[in-house]
């Protein structure tokens, strides 16, 4: 059995998927995990060990902590928390039930999925979390602020874990993408449209075109299960979105690096709005944010 042991989450497509078999490819022993039937069959049929996790059932967190446990006699070294989605829509708009859902699964059952695996990553004096944040994460934009506010909670929890795990062996690391091609924007698309009264709205005339944008990108994307080094494989979007594997290689830096960075920015996007963070006072990066919203 390889010493290497990774449980990636979200993989049944985009990020989690190429990032499983990547490094599924580098000799990694990898705990890939889906929520739906048909994603966790074609998951295995791929060669990958696959485990069942719904970020919002407590229960399948504890039964999936469980048997990867057991499968690396306690010894696994890595985590990726990579699964979740996103809610579009105004503040105003957004009821707390559709905020706590967004809460319950990108930040709740993250900490417990996690929470639950440091004990053993003490024990074993060695280990890696790495969590999938966002530009998101440092930066707010229109419309995106149920997730963003999540992958803040995100980036906080984890710059505590790392201060709070020195000395430990385990290390704590942040991946920052930006636009990334995956089927993230059809599924932020398909909880706008199910949860937030657009019809309603003062914004349905900028939700009107925020969907039509959505659609339009949606039906360009043609997408397919990208794996690893497929970066030019969908050239109809923009430029500037990146494949997964842009990802899969910061992840790798993560895991494999005897020095591990606390955060690791994906996409041109991402370093700009980092600078842009800090060099702009408030006032100028709502201006910025407004803009680019």
């Amino acid at each position: 059995m390889t010493s290497r042991s990774i449980l990636i989450t979200g993989c049944s497509s985009g990020i989690g998927y190429t990032c499983a078999l990547g490094m599924k490819d580098r000799g990694w022993r990898v705990f890939a995990t889906a929520r739906g039937e048909a994603d966790v069959e074609r998951l295995k049929n791929e060669g990958l060990e696959v485990v069942h996790l719904d970020y919002t059932q407590p229960k399948s967190i504890e039964a999936c902590v469980n048997a990867v446990l057991e499968a690396t006699d306690r010894r696994l070294f890595a985590v990726f928390n990579n699964g979740g989605y996103g809610q579009p829509g105004a503040v105003e708009d957004l009821t707390t039930d559709v905020l706590r859902a967004q809460f319950e699964t990108n930040v709740f059952g993250w900490h417990d999925l996690t929470r639950r695996l440091i004990p053993a990553m003490r024990t074993n004096g060695a280990g890696r979390i790495v969590q999938c944040s966002s530009v998101l994460g440092f930066v707010a934009l229109k419309w995106r602020g149920a997730y963003s506010a999540s992958k803040f909670a995100v980036e906080s929890l984890s710059d505590t874990m790392r201060i709070e795990l020195k000395g430990s062996g385990v290390q704590v690391s942040v991946i920052e993408p930006g636009p990334i091609r995956s089927r993230f924007q059809e599924h932020a698309l398909a909880h706008f449209k199910a949860n937030i009264d657009i019809e309603n709205s003062v914004h349905r005339e900028d939700y009107a075109d925020l969907v039509a944008k959505g659609e339009s990108l949606i039906a360009q994307a043609n997408w397919g299960y990208e794996r690893p080094g497929k970066r030019g494989s969908r050239s109809l979007l923009p430029r500037y979105r990146l494949g997964p594997d842009a990802v899969l290689a910061k992840l790798v830096h993560a895991v494999e690096s005897a020095n591990p960075k606390p955060r690791y920015r994906v996409t041109s996007a991402t370093h700009a709005m980092a600078m842009a963070r800090r060099v702009l006072p408030a006032r100028a990066l709502d201006v910025l944010a407004r803009y680019v919203s």
